[in-house]
């Protein structure tokens, strides 16, 4: 039967008008803002050191305190949105993400600078689940797949348009990368309130228990994953300054975060499931995960997460430090990543291939972009051999990742809609950060082990190799040009470069094997069957 919603007594059908597809551009711009700011930072983070005088925790802390917020506060914003109408919550996101992009701008001390961050994550963390939630509802059948593919795309593009616009935008100043928020924000925002209708609210609650558990135990796994390699997994490696107070010495605050991130989320498991059986309001409908493709599209979702945005940690260090790129230049190599997201995209509308079909030949289509990439990983890598493999790589990203949402929500009822989104969108998150978190353990440790041996193999005596190779990766690479430099130096320079291009052929391999799982786990998933149009049924309200 076709499926019909009503929106204030308007009636949407399976092919929406014209301003419903403008009402999805400025959603997708939303998205895209909110994806930039988690890659942008890695690029314009030199120039905010040099001119906040800031030391390596705070910097650390301007990367990274974006992410965990974002992360944490997923679950209670999909609920948000269900109750307050995710067109409402979209647009405070904005507002929020807007005020807080100005804030960082201005900001004249890395404090502040912190600060700004993490707020901007409070505005991230509302937009993106409710992004979910306006698309799964204005459109349906068809029209729902080519959505989430222009949706997918964006999330693609704009990883990998981050760093190209940090890079030109650091020479003018790291401020612009903030400040160039505000307006978008601005035309954003009468995009959406002018193309996307806005529906009443829902009654119901949260549950203020859960939303504490759920923030505090995805938090602390968010940190978790993104700190491991820096402080150690078991162990405590390096101090953990915060404020007055410093870690430095017994189990790793990794550890403990892992731990108390694990009882925290079975705590918060158990009550949503009591919630659930006895008719309470609980903030993660624990129901949801007995319907088959949101259960087996969430483990789907991780694995996708795990094996797509990994490889973008590592690969702007090997294009800057080993081939020696400038940052704009390593921006620009990643283009070709956006436009084989964006080609993918305009396929898709031509395809008559399910949304499964379609995340199948994606993951395919990426897991061969990184199979290519780690196969020609060298020193002297010609720029189009990288622009073939990212290109691939994009169209992969512009299948799977679109298309993997549509699949996980399609069975969602619209009235779950905010809660199915910001599950949704905690596994994607959850898996990229775990996927960064492997991914740059894989590589820096294949860089520090392979400098290590090529430097006692060249006659270096093993302790000067074991300090060498540890300042190149706590350096992440940065040192390799100053080694170059100096005539004396010059031979370690050329070991890195060789053992960075050894640790970016084993990441990308490691990138595609997941992916390949990935692609092995949707065997549990099946094709929804296309709608038919035998009569039509009101389906629930509109969208918020």
């Amino acid at each position: 039967m076709m499926k019909l919603l009503y929106d204030g007594g308007k009636l949407l059908t399976d092919s929406p008008s014209p301003r419903r597809w403008f009402g999805l551009v400025a959603v997708s711009l939303g998205v895209a803002l909110i994806v930039v700011d988690l890659t942008i930072v890695n690029v314009i983070l030199a120039p905010i050191i040099d001119d906040l005088s800031i030391n390596s925790t705070e910097a650390q802390w301007i990367q990274e305190s974006y992410a965990i917020v974002f992360a944490a506060l997923l679950l209670l914003t999909g609920r948000l949105a269900d109750l307050y109408g995710a067109r409402r919550l979209f647009v405070i996101g904005l507002a929020i993400f807007g005020a807080t992009s100005l804030l960082a701008a201005i900001a004249p001390t890395g404090e502040l600078l912190i600060l700004a961050r993490f707020l901007q994550g409070i505005g991230g963390a509302l937009i993106l689940p409710s992004s979910l939630t306006l698309v799964n509802a204005t459109f349906t059948g068809k029209a729902r797949g080519r959505a989430f593919a222009i949706w997918g795309s964006t999330i693609g593009a704009a990883a990998a348009v981050g760093p190209l616009l940090g890079g030109w935008l650091a020479d003018f100043s790291w401020r612009w990368a903030f400040g160039v928020n505000i307006p978008l924000v601005l035309v954003i925002t009468v995009g959406v309130l002018r193309f996307l209708p806005v529906a009443p609210r829902r009654r119901g609650g949260v549950d203020a228990l859960g939303a504490l558990l759920s923030v505090l135990g995805l938090g602390l796994l968010a940190y978790a994953l993104i700190e491991g390699r820096a402080h150690g997994w078991l162990r405590i490696t390096e101090p953990l300054t915060i404020g007055g107070f410093t870690w430095r010495s017994g189990p790793s605050p990794v550890l403990v975060a892992i731990v108390g991130a694990a009882l925290l989320l079975v705590l918060f498991w158990r009550r949503q499931s009591m919630l659930g059986r006895t008719g309470g309001q609980p903030l993660m409908d624990a129901r949801l995960f007995g319907i088959p493709s949101f259960r087996a599209g969430n483990v789907v979702t991780v694995l996708v997460g795990l094996g797509e945005f990994g490889i973008i940690a590592v690969l702007p260090l090997w294009l800057q430090f080993a081939l020696g790129y400038s940052a704009f230049q390593a921006g620009l190599a990643l283009v070709a990543l956006a436009v084989g997201s964006f080609c993918a995209s305009g396929a898709s509308f031509a395809m008559t291939t399910s949304a499964l079909g379609l995340v199948r030949i994606g993951l395919l289509m990426e897991a061969a972009g990184l199979v290519l990439l780690g196969l020609t990983a060298a020193t002297d890598t010609a720029w189009w051999t990288i622009a073939i493999s990212l290109f691939l790589y994009g169209i992969g990203v512009g299948f799977a990742t679109a298309q993997v949402t549509n699949v996980v929500l399609t069975d969602v009822p619209v009235e779950s809609a905010g809660q199915g989104s910001g599950i949704q969108s905690t596994a994607r998150e959850l898996g990229a950060a775990l996927g960064i978190a492997v991914l740059t353990t894989v590589f820096f440790s294949t860089l520090t082990s392979g400098l290590r041996e090529r430097l006692t193999d060249s006659g270096y005596p093993a302790a000067e190799s074991d300090q060498l190779s540890d300042m190149v990766t706590h350096s992440a690479g940065s040192v390799v040009p100053a080694l170059a430099a100096d005539p004396r130096t010059a031979p370690v320079a050329d070991a890195a470069r060789s053992a960075m291009a050894t640790g970016l052929e084993i990441s990308s391999y490691a990138c595609a094997a997941l992916l390949v799982l990935a692609l092995a786990a949707t065997a549990f998933l099946r094709s929804a069957p296309e709608p038919s149009t035998d009569a039509p049924v009101a389906s629930g309200a509109g969208i918020g």
